[in-house]
This record gives C-alpha cells, sequence and structure tokens, in this order.
C-alpha cells in the first residue's frame, strides 16, 4: 500500500490507517478477543501500519489487545494512542479530562506496558482540557521525548490556536480529528494551519459513523451502548433527509467501479497527501473494502463536479 509523511514529522504510515475502538469497547457486541487478534495480523498482511487506540478505550482493553496482536510486528507499524482523561484514584473523577503533566507521565508509563513497545510512536492529547494550559501538555510530552519514551507528539480535536501554541514548544507531528465528506469545519482553519506548520492530519469517522456506507436506512435501530443511538444525525428523519449524500457518493461509485465507502475515503485521500484516515472495522470483507479506495483516482473535473454537488447539499443534523 501506498505509504504517506505525516506532515513534515519523518513519520511514514500506510495511507489508510485502521481505527481499533470498536475491536473491544464501545457499541455491542464488542468483538472476540482472539478473532480481532487474528484480524489485526490480517490487517497487516495486507499492508496496515497504522494503528489507533487510547488508554481510554474501555478504559486499558484496547490497548491490551492492540499490544498482544501487533507485538510480532514492532519495527513494521506505527501505533498512536492518547492521553487527556482520568482513569485513576487520585485528581478528576474517572472519566473526566485530566492533561496534568504528571498525569501524561503516568499514562506513558502504562501505555508502553499494555502496548509492549519501548516507546510511544504517536502519542495525542485526546481532547483539550481547559483546566491546563496548552504549553504544560506539549512541554511535558516533550520530556518524554527526550527520555525516548514518545516518539511523536499528537492533537485530536484541537483549534487552530492551540495547534499553534502546542507546536510552539513541540512540534506536533499529526493532528486528529473527525472530518468526512459530511463533516468538514477542519476546513475552515484547522487543515490551513496544518499544512501551513507542516503536520499531518488523520480523520476519524471517515466514514459518518457508518452512514457514509450506504447501508443504514431510517429503519436502522442502534444498541443501547451505541453512540449513534441519541445522535441526532441518526434519527430516522435525518437518515432520511441526508440519503441525497449517499446517492451522491452511488452516481460517482456507479462511475468508477467503487462502492460507497470507497468514494468517501478516496475523497479523503486526494484532498492533502499528508491525510491519512482511519476508518475502524472489525470484519475482513470491511477492511479490504475500504483499502480498496487507496486505488481510486479522481480527474480534475470530476472533483470539480462533487465539490459543486455538496455545496448544494446541507446536512441534516448536528454531529453529537
Amino acid at each position: 500500500m501506498e505509504q504517506r509523511e505525516l506532515g513534515k514529522s519523518g513519520l511514514k504510515v500506510s495511507a489508510i490507517g485502521l481505527g481499533c475502538m470498536r475491536m473491544s469497547f464501545g457499541d455491542k457486541p464488542i468483538g472476540d478477543h482472539q478473532e480481532m487478534v487474528k484480524f489485526l495480523h490480517k490487517a497487516v498482511e495486507r499492508g496496515v501500519t497504522f494503528f489507533d487506540t487510547a488508554e481510554v478505550y474501555g478504559p486499558f482493553t484496547n490497548e491490551e489487545l492492540v499490544g498482544e496482536a501487533l507485538q510480532p510486528f514492532q519495527g513494521q507499524v506505527v501505533i498512536a494512542t492518547k492521553f487527556g482523561f482520568h482513569n485513576g484514584p487520585n485528581g478528576p473523577a474517572p472519566g473526566q479530562m485530566d492533561s496534568r503533566p504528571e498525569r501524561i507521565r503516568q499514562v506513558a508509563e502504562e501505555s508502553l506496558k499494555r502496548l509492549r513497545v519501548e516507546a510511544l510512536d504517536l502519542f495525542y492529547q485526546h481532547r483539550p482540557d481547559p483546566a491546563v494550559p496548552i504549553e504544560e501538555v506539549a512541554g511535558a510530552v516533550k520530556e518524554l521525548i527526550q527520555a525516548g519514551k514518545v516518539r511523536h507528539f499528537g492533537l485530536s480535536e484541537s483549534s487552530a490556536d492551540l495547534i499553534r501554541r502546542a507546536h510552539a514548544v513541540q512540534p506536533v507531528a499529526a493532528v486528529q480529528s473527525e472530518y468526512s465528506l459530511w463533516w468538514r469545519n477542519v476546513e475552515e482553519d484547522v487543515l490551513p494551519t496544518c499544512e501551513e506548520l507542516g503536520i499531518g492530519f488523520v480523520p476519524y469517522s471517515p466514514l459518518g459513523r457508518g452512514y457514509l456506507t450506504g447501508t443504514i436506512d431510517e429503519k436502522a435501530t442502534f444498541d443501547s451502548s451505541d453512540i449513534r443511538k441519541n445522535n441526532p444525525r441518526f434519527t430516522p428523519e435525518a437518515i432520511r433527509a441526508n440519503r441525497v449524500v449517499i446517492e451522491l457518493l452511488e452516481h460517482i461509485g456507479r462511475e468508477k467501479g467503487a462502492t460507497p465507502a470507497q468514494v468517501a475515503l478516496a475523497w479523503l485521500l486526494v484532498q492533502k497527501p499528508w491525510i491519512v484516515p482511519i476508518p475502524g472495522s472489525r470484519k475482513l470483507e470491511r477492511l479490504e473494502e475500504n483499502l480498496g479506495a487507496a486505488d481510486l483516482e479522481f480527474r480534475p473535473e470530476e472533483l470539480r463536479d462533487i465539490q459543486d454537488a455538496l455545496s448544494q447539499i446541507t446536512v441534516v443534523g448536528h454531529r453529537y
């Protein structure tokens, strides 16, 4: 698979990564542990070298799964994980934001053990913490990098201002935020800031939490553990109203011999050469479908047609 560099960080990964959260955390039923280990092995065999997890997924169980599965491939893959929430006895309530330097250092040590690595390839702040200046966060990660425990610093869901302030203390390798055909707010100032500073961008939910696959209709039901259960974009009314987005993807797909999901991912890839989406998957057929997006190409006039069509679509429902 094509390799991409995240900005000017020197960190090279597969053009499409793999979000691992739902393999052991989130909407039920979660994946069987041994089946997910085998699945991760198959992802590596198919050229995926970029895997995304976080301490809070579980908490802890997702890092443990990823660490066990990818241990045989150390040196061949890049694992990104995250800090920024409290899961211990001292500090804010469990699940609350916590990016105090002492907490960052604690998470790093524990994540190293769970992931079974000598250094964390990419260490994101999971969410901005209004109680801790971003300069202190960046400074704490800088010390971990100097100590050889972290290789690259990342931010998630950060504003352009926070990105600039953090980058001034410790260069940011990548910013992870939601970005897809139906959620494009990062185009306003986050993507231009990343381009200016030489920072890679990693879209999560690049398939709109599954909606952009074209497989969800207004009859869909969601388990109480599923984030989409109370999501404004997944009410029957919104699903029906947003069908116009799927129709656009299906139209393009018919011309390209591709599925809606492949078109959605390929559209992201063509935006910038330093963008690396991380669709989540637990099934081999879905993984292979997603990876097929890397082979799609668009002519300039096709991209203009897509842009024109998108400009006439108003997506119904807030993202949360």
